[in-house]
């Protein structure tokens, strides 16, 4: 497993590679992240994690701030899933571009988390849309309430 914590490094490796199966995370992984690598890795292609707390999926500063960071498990449990690639990305490497693809949500975005936490859902699919147009992946594996 190789481990990135710059982009320049990251899209250097990848260069182009259109055969990427992309699991995007906040970390702190669990059996359903697991599960997700799992279908990643059936496609036989590089499968890449990213590992990265998105401030701006949190309506209240305190509520990113107490978000459990456990990177040494995360990246043991990554090594025994055998990924090829985990990106632990930093603020600039994420949000210092111009994205290519202009978001719209839906009014669902007003329901389920999006309810109780204004700008939740505008956070996971800019994050989402920003890694898509980093890594470029074949596939991308998320969790149902994502």
């Amino acid at each position: 497993m190789k481990i990135f914590y710059s982009k320049k490094k990251l899209v250097k490796e990848l260069n182009g590679n259109p055969n990427i199966e992309f699991v995007p995370t906040m970390g702190s992984l669990h059996r359903g992240h697991l599960s997700l690598i799992k279908k990643a890795k059936n496609n036989l292609n590089k499968t890449l994690v990213s590992i990265f707390i998105n401030p701006k999926q949190f309506e209240k500063k305190n509520d990113y701030r107490k978000y459990p960071k456990n990177i040494k498990a995360d990246i043991k449990l990554l090594k025994k899933s055998k990924i090829d690639y985990l990106y632990i990305p930093n603020y600039e490497d994420i949000y210092a571009f111009k994205i290519k693809n202009k978001i719209h949500l839906d009014l669902f975005a007003d329901k389920l988390c999006g309810k109780f936490r204004p700008g939740h859902f505008k956070g996971v699919v800019n994050v989402v849309n920003r890694f898509i147009e980093i890594i470029n992946p074949k596939s991308i594996y998320l969790g149902i309430k994502d």
